[in-house]
């Protein structure tokens, strides 16, 4: 699983480089995998910008501006709070281009008939000269505490490497 992590980053780091962008990161369930994946590249300094671990409700909303309506409303994890704390992390990055976030259940407990163990939402945010596109993706991956973090770390750099890769 390493590998194709390192590969995805390292990909990842070809596009935004490519074209002078920065990636900036707000996490919750993967507790800051996804930001030691991509700075684990040589030259990460040319296209990371910086990330944050909003592991709690209170720091969703604090640092990322996710409002308590959501929160209540819909939950942290849910696709209204990836898409608050994608467009949260443009907000409070101003260089970033490419926001990506990670809220959900990892387990081995904590999950609901509506939102089971495995359950993740990823929100992908990116800077336009029209303001921020946002849009969030959910996925529900099996096996361990370890094995949902380490999927939904794959999952979140593949889909932004095919949304640069497309736009």
């Amino acid at each position: 699983m390493q590998a194709k992590i390192d590969a995805l980053s390292t990909r990842l780091g070809q596009l935004l480089a490519a074209r002078r962008d920065w990636l900036a990161t707000a996490e919750s369930c993967t507790g800051g995998l996804l930001s030691g994946a991509v700075t684990a590249i040589a030259g990460s300094s040319g296209w990371f910008d910086q990330g944050w671990v909003t592991y709690s409700n209170e720091s969703k909303h604090l640092q990322l501006g996710v409002t308590h309506a959501c929160l209540k409303e819909f939950g942290a994890v849910s696709e209204q709070t990836a898409r608050e704390m994608a467009a949260g992390v443009l907000a409070q990055a101003p260089r970033a281009t490419l926001a990506l976030t990670t809220t959900g259940i990892a387990g081995p407990g904590g999950g609901s008939a509506d939102k089971p163990v495995g359950l993740v939402w990823f929100g992908f945010a990116q800077r336009t000269p029209e303001g921020f596109v946002v849009q969030a993706r959910s996925q529900i991956f099996t096996g361990d505490r370890r094995a949902v973090r380490e999927a939904s770390v794959v999952f979140s750099l593949s889909t932004a490497c095919a949304l640069l890769e497309n736009t």
